[in-house]
This record gives structure tokens, C-alpha cells and sequence, in this order.
């Protein structure tokens, strides 16, 4: 049975630092309080329904890639143990439990860190009318869902609202500095073929993602999340067939039901009908047991 449904966390004793469009952060002065909730976000606009179980999806999620990765870069998870929390956060037990982290306080980089190793999304959307994605040109022919050569670093701006957007490399490099770019590059390029490497193995392709970094003590982490139904495409292998959509673990079932109906994309978000909340909570569900091993 799903789990309580948390739309929006208050906490009385702790100071709120920033409200996403699915996470709620709390500055606790050494770190900061990370809570995945069930919010769901389409479109760059957050919408009414929730997901029940979401947010603790992500959270998990997040964990086991924060510690597949951290051979490649550290990240900025603390622990996700509540009884290890600042006291003053033991009587949200009920609340945090499975859905937050302690996580370090780092300095956001502001870009999007987006690799694809297929040609979905707003990448394909792209080829077909320049036959590059990000200033990156591609070869010409290939279709929507196409596996590339290899995969391809496509940055995009971070918005705190209204859409991100795709840039090219010497956007980044005008943006942050060459050396950073060049670093944020090649960390996210081989994240992507470790994990999806991995995740091949157990049944998914993950057909894009993205990362967001920080600086630490002068180094650049991995922040904010991982790997998951939220911030990648995930398909299922034994269902792959280029030249049009995949089925998929991720929201994208939830776009393509968005795209069905008359909407302008533009808030107000409508209501999602129970039949597309329940089948993308079990699709949430099951890219984590999948990658995992482990049972809901």
C-alpha cells in the first residue's frame, strides 16, 4: 500500500532555505536538511497531484548511486539516519523517515549537467531541425530513441523558474571557466558510462540524465540527486526498438499523458487522473528494485 502522501514538509524548528519544485531544503547551520517530497514536476511547472512513495524513491535511489559513484567524485551526502540528526529534528521522525538526508552545504554550480547517450527529448527535438544537439553536430539519419556514438555532454542553464535551457560548451566556459567546464564534463561523462553501464546489466537503459555539482572545501561534489526516475530517462532494455518513443521507468509517462490533453504548459498544473498516479508510482517502484535488488 502506498505510504502518507507529503505535498509540502513545515518545520517549525528549523529554518526553511529553499522550497524546489520537488525538494524542500532547511539550512541547519553545518549542513543542510534535504527532504525529497511527493511532488511531481512536468514541463518545469509542479503539479497538484502528487506520487505517493516518490520522494522516498528518489531518496534511496539517490543513496545507492551517491555510493556507486563516489569512486568518480564525492558528493555531498552526510547520513540519512534520523536519530542522527540535530535534535530539534527528532520529533519530524515520522516525516523524515526514508525521504531526507543531511547533506553538506556546498556552492551550487549554475549548470545543468545533461548527458545522452540516445537521441530523446529535447535533444531530438533539436536534431531535427539543426542535426546537432548543444552545438554538438550529429550524424545525419539517425532517428528518435537512436543510440549514439557515444554519449555527448549537452549543458543546459539552471532556472529557479520558467524553463532551463540547452547551451552550447562555450556558454559553460564563458559562464564558470574553461578548466571548470572542461572538469564538470568529463565527471559527467563518466559517471553516465559507469552507471549506465551497470544499469544495462540489470535490465534499464538510461537514455539521458542529469547531474548538478557544488563546490566543497574548494572541490567540486555531486549535489542534489542521482540517477533517478526524475532526473534521467530510464527504458526498459528488453523493450528497446529505435526509430520512435520508448516505454519507460520515468515521468515521461506522466508527459505523455500531459501532452494528451489541452494544455498550454503553464501553471496552473492540472489534476492527474488516480489511474496515471498509481502506474507511475509502480514505475518508480520498479526502476528502483530493478537497479537496487532490493524489494520495496
Amino acid at each position: 500500500m502506498p505510504a502518507d502522501i507529503l505535498s509540502v514538509s513545515r518545520l517549525p524548528d528549523a529554518v526553511l532555505f529553499k522550497r524546489g519544485k520537488v525538494r524542500d531544503v532547511y539550512d541547519m547551520k553545518d549542513s543542510l536538511l534535504v527532504i525529497s517530497t511527493d511532488r511531481i514536476s512536468c514541463f518545469d511547472v509542479v503539479l497538484p497531484t502528487c506520487i505517493p512513495d516518490k520522494g522516498e524513491v528518489l531518496t534511496r535511489l539517490s543513496m545507492f548511486w551517491f555510493e556507486f559513484t563516489r569512486g568518480i567524485i564525492p558528493n555531498h551526502f552526510i547520513t540519512a539516519s534520523v536519530k542522527d540528526y540535530p535534535a530539534c529534528l527528532l520529533k519530524y521522525e515520522k516525516i523524515l523517515q526514508g525521504r531526507s538526508m543531511l547533506a553538506k552545504k556546498a556552492r551550487p554550480i549554475p549548470i545543468e549537467c545533461v548527458v545522452r547517450g540516445y537521441l530523446s527529448g529535447s535533444g531530438w527535438k533539436e536534431y531535427k531541425i539543426s542535426q546537432s544537439v548543444c552545438g554538438i553536430k550529429l550524424d545525419p539519419g539517425l532517428k528518435e530513441s537512436d543510440k549514439l556514438k557515444g554519449p555527448i555532454f549537452t549543458p543546459s542553464t539552471k532556472e529557479d523558474s520558467g524553463h532551463d535551457m540547452n547551451v552550447a560548451m562555450d556558454f559553460v566556459e564563458r559562464s564558470i571557466g574553461k578548466d571548470t567546464a572542461s572538469e564538470l564534463k568529463e565527471i559527467s561523462i563518466d559517471i553516465y558510462n559507469k552507471a549506465s553501464s551497470y544499469a544495462e546489466s540489470k535490465g534499464i537503459i538510461i537514455a539521458d540524465t542529469k547531474f548538478e555539482f557544488g563546490i566543497y572545501d574548494g572541490k567540486i561534489i555531486l549535489i542534489d540527486e542521482a540517477l533517478t526516475p526524475d532526473s534521467s530517462r530510464f527504458w526498459p532494455k528488453d523493450e528497446y526498438v529505435p526509430a520512435g518513443p520508448q516505454p519507460s521507468f520515468d515521468k515521461q509517462f506522466v508527459r505523455d499523458y500531459l501532452e494528451s490533453i489541452d494544455w498550454q504548459k503553464i501553471p496552473p498544473g492540472p489534476e492527474l487522473p488516480k489511474k496515471i498516479v498509481l502506474k507511475t508510482r509502480e514505475k518508480y517502484i520498479q526502476a528502483f528494485e530493478m537497479l537496487t535488488g532490493k524489494t520495496w
